[in-house]
């Protein structure tokens, strides 16, 4: 099978037909729970790398998420990661934070992606936009090896922060549901109130429920 025609590499194919060199994919990680950064990955990958089970993070298990992750740094071209506080997410709103945290990875990345695949159908909230040149698209850690890959940093970047927060809050249980808004999770916040490290902007039915 030709290398273009591999079924994860189709993306990038086309870009290159259209002149593009170095092609990153990005995807972020984190954008639902109730506590915790929004993280984004950017991976530009050698042209048609195959790494087996490499797919959209959460088709693996934690096991191959890990494995996934150290193969994909030491045999990206380029990778980076980075985050948006939730205090920042309170501020301005979490489209606007997957927006930045994707555009601060692509940013971050040497050498230059000319052009990036965005994961989703967004490319700008209210406060940020993806400046670089791109397409989104969507579904895309299933359709695109680069986008997947950066699914990976993402989502294991995202939960081994999310650990480190269970040992510095540990009555939150963050290492059992890391951040997401679970039976568990809201016990907790019965219990205990917000950590600081909780969305405050995202607890507002929580609060209402509490208010009766």
């Amino acid at each position: 099978m030709d290398k273009k025609t591999l079924p994860m590499w189709e993306l990038e194919g086309a870009a290159r037909e259209r002149g593009c060199t170095l092609i990153c994919g990005c995807d972020e990680a984190g954008a639902g729970p109730l506590a915790g950064p929004v993280y984004a990955g950017a991976v530009i990958l050698p042209w048609a790398l195959e790494l087996p089970y490499l797919n959209d993070s959460k088709q693996v298990t934690p096991k191959r998420r890990d494995l996934l992750f150290d193969q994909v740094k030491e045999q990206a071209v380029a990778w980076a990661v980075a985050f948006v506080s939730p205090e920042e997410i309170d501020a301005t709103d979490i489209l606007s934070a997957r927006i930045k945290a994707m555009q601060l990875a692509i940013d971050r990345l040497a050498p230059v992606p000319d052009y990036a695949l965005i994961d989703g159908n967004r490319d700008k909230g209210k406060h940020f936009a993806i400046t670089t040149p791109h397409e989104t698209v969507v579904k895309g850690d299933g359709r695109s090896a680069s986008i997947a890959a950066a699914s990976i940093l993402a989502k294991v970047s995202r939960d081994r922060y999310m650990e480190e927060m269970a040992e510095k809050y540990p009555e939150y249980c963050f290492d059992r549901h890391k951040g997401y808004g679970t039976k568990l999770h809201y016990q907790m916040l019965d219990r205990y109130g917000p950590s600081p490290i909780h969305r405050l902007t995202f607890l507002k039915k929580w609060e209402a429920l509490r208010r009766g």
